[in-house]
């Protein structure tokens, strides 16, 4: 494209006056002259674009042109007569008056030099992207009418502010074309300062309907109808996880995605080291992306959605450079606006691809208004006491928990029906559902992702939501009871009935510092985020296992055998599991990388210990395709295990897999906090030949600061624990296995359970001499089993022997914390 100097129409010292001003003219300081997203556009056009940011240019008529237009027309007194008796809790009055001030307005038409100042000013930019000559003071209304395609989006005085985010208040139109369309346009816009949601959103965050005024943006259309779009966020919308950015993609405009028409692809990208080169994409989640909004080129519509050919959707419509693109420009974004405001501001950011050029751009940015405002230093964590049949599943929406009766709207024309406290049901949100929304316990659609305007509204007005439910509209019926769940992972239950569920809270205020390390036990990658804001030390304990089971659920030898695999029906199953992988091991490698690389990102810089993988030969029988491969062993916990399996020719090639992917982890991603561990290892022989294995693939110990640990779990470790020392850069202790091995006690078998018992004096014996010997040699030595979690006293005894570390299960820490403290204290 390309783009003359700017022109301005008004000179520096009558800004204040002036009815249009350009984007280049105005910056983050004009809110009150054209808005917080107009203003916001000048800002990054002159600060960002020098930077490499590409952001389309226009012009906005100011608040001076709307106030000129409302006091010429006289249209603040019957505005006010017309709400004297407006009650925006009675939905059938909101929508009433709406209506009224919104005919009002339409039927009011502009000033003449209003007019005029807009015409011009859109001649210009037609100009400037290349439309032709065209007399720009005396414009020819039929040429303009072929000129540049604009979007023309509402930009409120009292929008896009840092405590207030007013999503989606007023409107936006797409494909403008034509001096005639960007008018009728922009009166749209000045009419929509009265839509029934930004009525009712202005009086419950007490603006004054009067003392905002519209600003209208025009600007130069970017053709995402022949690419992608989508919005991004340069923090975690759920959890306020600082350190990564979200983007969510689709094909086509931008609007599908914004009022959730589509489920989006998502991408998460870590940001401290994307800002020190690397390539950090910690996740990849495929949408459906079934709509594509494009230009309408017959027909008085602007715009219209097709249908996604099936091949599209099955590919995610961003490659990897685009996405780390796009994630440093969200970085960039967010520490200017830091910058600017002279504290952390987090960005909500619209971005779209040119199908034209293939470059990208950024069309608007705005604060991020729910997490970056929480003030509260009070842990709070939901928990269900008792789950039910699952009624649907979607993507999470605040970590919480919700209840009531369903309410199944289809229409907005049915909102009326609505009941306070009901769970809301519906295809999608807009803005128009807002003053239901906040009466509602839950809200459940079947469209959209976690950008959408269901789930920004839900996450500032404190609503769990399940938003791309899919079929939630179909499978609930209105009346039945509900419990919706936001609090286990990145997938949302419903659940049939009311369940009983429980909130603890906690404060974080004045936690005091242990000498020993508090680390934490963590299973599930989609937690990570969730569980980095608790007062740990890092992670002492992630198994490989819990991502293999759940996120693969393939046996890593029917990957790397899949031509020879015996079962033609389970080939199928692996191969629809695969499907958008031509090289099978490639999709292990992955999805394993992606699970480790959530964990890391949560807690960098500060350890993260993995335990390679410790299935026995029964639980990875249970894997698909993995009967074929595995044996049938009397006691499989004392059999085929951990270390034994890294060298062992009949594994090899799969824990070769499991190497590269925590090499994508630490060397392609950056995340050098990771710390391998070795499960069962049974002689110091083994040790080392597993060593020298990891180096095969890439992991040798001490290149890029890589320590390997071993887990000390075994007699032979205690007994040994000065030669494995030699051999390893840590411990870490495994309560559970050791117990079992010292008492010869199987853990299993329920006929013995009650002698189980990790307190017992033998067992306590063996710890001692594990963290003295390693305490001699140098070696860190920490604690990941069970025992600290269940028994305080075992805690106690850990800590007055000195141990490095305990790793607890979350709802462990903070009371195993306090205990730690007022142990180490009575040391001293």
């Amino acid at each position: 494209m390309v783009i003359s100097s700017p022109q301005s129409n008004a000179a520096p010292s009558s800004r204040n006056n002036a009815l249009i001003l350009w984007f280049e003219e105005v910056n983050s300081k004009d809110v009150d002259l054209v808005g917080g997203k107009n203003s916001s556009l000048g800002e990054m056009i002159q600060q960002l674009t020098p930077k490499g940011i590409n952001v389309p240019t226009g012009f906005a008529t100011t608040s001076k042109a709307y106030h000129y237009f409302i006091e010429s027309a006289g249209l603040e007194a019957k505005l006010r007569k017309l709400f004297k008796d407006l009650d925006v809790n009675d939905v059938r009055n909101l929508q009433e008056k709406g209506q009224q001030a919104r005919r009002l307005i339409l039927n009011t038409p502009f000033p003449d030099d209003l007019t005029q100042a807009i015409q011009k000013a859109y001649g210009i930019l037609g100009e400037r992207y290349g439309c032709g000559d065209i007399n720009c003071e005396n414009p020819d209304i039929e040429y303009i009418e072929k000129c540049v395609d604009v979007a023309v989006r509402s930009s409120a005085t009292a929008e896009d502010l840092p405590d207030a985010s007013f999503a989606g208040q007023q409107e936006t139109y797409l494909n403008v074309q034509g001096i005639r369309g960007v008018l009728e346009a922009c009166h749209q816009c000045f009419a929509s300062l009265f839509t029934d949601r930004a009525i009712s959103y202005r009086h419950h965050n007490h603006f004054d309907h009067f003392s905002v005024a519209l600003s209208v943006g025009v600007q130069k259309m970017i053709r995402s109808d022949l690419a992608t779009s989508g919005v991004m966020f340069s923090i975690d919308t759920e959890t306020g996880f600082k350190n990564a950015a979200l983007i969510t993609a689709a094909y086509g405009l931008g609007e599908n995605v914004v009022q959730g028409n589509v489920n989006p692809d998502e991408y998460f990208v870590f940001k401290p080291t994307l800002k020190e080169g690397y390539k950090p994409i910690l996740e990849k989640r495929l949408g459906s992306k079934a709509l594509k909004m494009v230009y309408d080129t017959g027909g008085t519509k602007l715009t219209k959605n097709i249908e996604v050919r099936r091949a599209e959707r099955e590919q995610f419509c961003l490659s990897d450079e685009e996405i780390l693109t796009l994630a440093r420009w969200a970085i960039q974004i967010e520490d200017h606006y830091s910058n600017v405001r002279g504290t952390y501001s987090p960005m909500d950011i619209e971005w779209a691809k040119d199908g034209l050029t293939g470059d990208l751009y950024i069309v608007q940015a705005r604060p991020e208004t729910v997490q970056s405002n929480k003030t509260s230093n009070v842990l709070r964590l939901y928990q269900l006491k008792q789950r039910s049949r699952v009624l649907a599943t979607g993507r999470s929406v605040g970590a919480a928990i919700g209840q009531g009766k369903a309410r199944v709207i289809l229409e907005p024309s049915q909102i009326h029906q609505f009941q306070p406290g009901e769970v809301l049901v519906t295809k999608r949100t807009d803005p128009d559902w807002e003053p239901i929304m906040k009466q509602a316990s839950a809200v459940i659609t079947d469209q959209g992702g976690r950008t959408c305007h269901a789930a920004i509204i839900a996450r500032e007005m404190g609503l769990p939501a399940i938003v791309g439910s899919n079929q939630a509209t179909e499978l609930i019926k209105t009346g039945q009871e509900l419990t919706v769940s936001c609090c286990e992972g990145e997938e949302g239950k419903v659940y049939e009935g009311l369940l009983p569920f429980e909130i603890k809270e906690t404060a974080l205020d004045n936690l005091p510092r242990t000498r020993t390390q508090i680390l934490m036990n963590i299973g599930n990658p989609e937690q990570a985020f969730s569980f980095a804001s608790f007062p740990s030390d890092g992670v002492g304990l992630a198994r490989l296992e819990f991502i293999i089971a759940n996120h693969i659920q393939i046996h890593p030898m029917a990957l790397l055998k899949f031509n020879e695999l015996e079962d033609k029906y389970l080939q199928a199953e692996i191969a629809e599991i695969t499907k958008h992988y031509d090289n099978k091991p490639q999709f292990f490698i992955d999805k394993l990388a992606r699970g480790i690389s959530m964990i890391a990102a949560a807690f960098y810089p500060k350890p993260v210990i993995v335990r390679m993988s410790d299935f026995k030969s029964n639980e990875y029988a249970n894997l698909l395709g993995g009967r074929q491969f595995e044996p049938e062993e009397e006691n499989p916990m004392l059999g085929w295990r951990g270390a034994a399996r890294y060298y062992d020719p009949s594994y090899q090639e799969a824990f070769a897999l499991e190497c590269q992917g925590m090499k994508i982890v630490r060397n392609e991603m950056g995340l050098t906090n990771v710390i391998p561990m070795i499960p069962f290892c049974r002689t110091p022989e083994e040790g080392k030949r597993v060593i020298e294995e990891m180096a095969k693939h890439g992991l040798k110990q001490g290149e890029n600061g890589l320590q390997v640990y071993v887990m000390c779990e075994l007699p032979s470790n205690v007994i040994l624990a000065d030669r494995f020392a030699e051999i390893f850069d840590g411990f870490s202790i495994g309560s559970n296995d050791l117990t079992q091995l010292t008492l010869g006690i199987d853990r299993d078998s329920a006929l013995v359970s009650h002698l189980f018992d990790e307190r017992n004096e033998g067992v306590k014996r063996m710890v001692k001499m594990a963290i003295e010997t390693a305490k001699a040699k140098g070696r860190k030595i920490g604690i990941c089993g069970q025992a600290p979690s269940d028994y305080p006293e075992f805690a106690q005894f850990l800590v007055e022997l000195g141990i490095d570390s305990m790793s607890l299960n979350p709802d462990s820490v903070l009371k195993t914390l306090l205990m730690v403290a007022e142990v180490e204290k009575g040391q001293n």
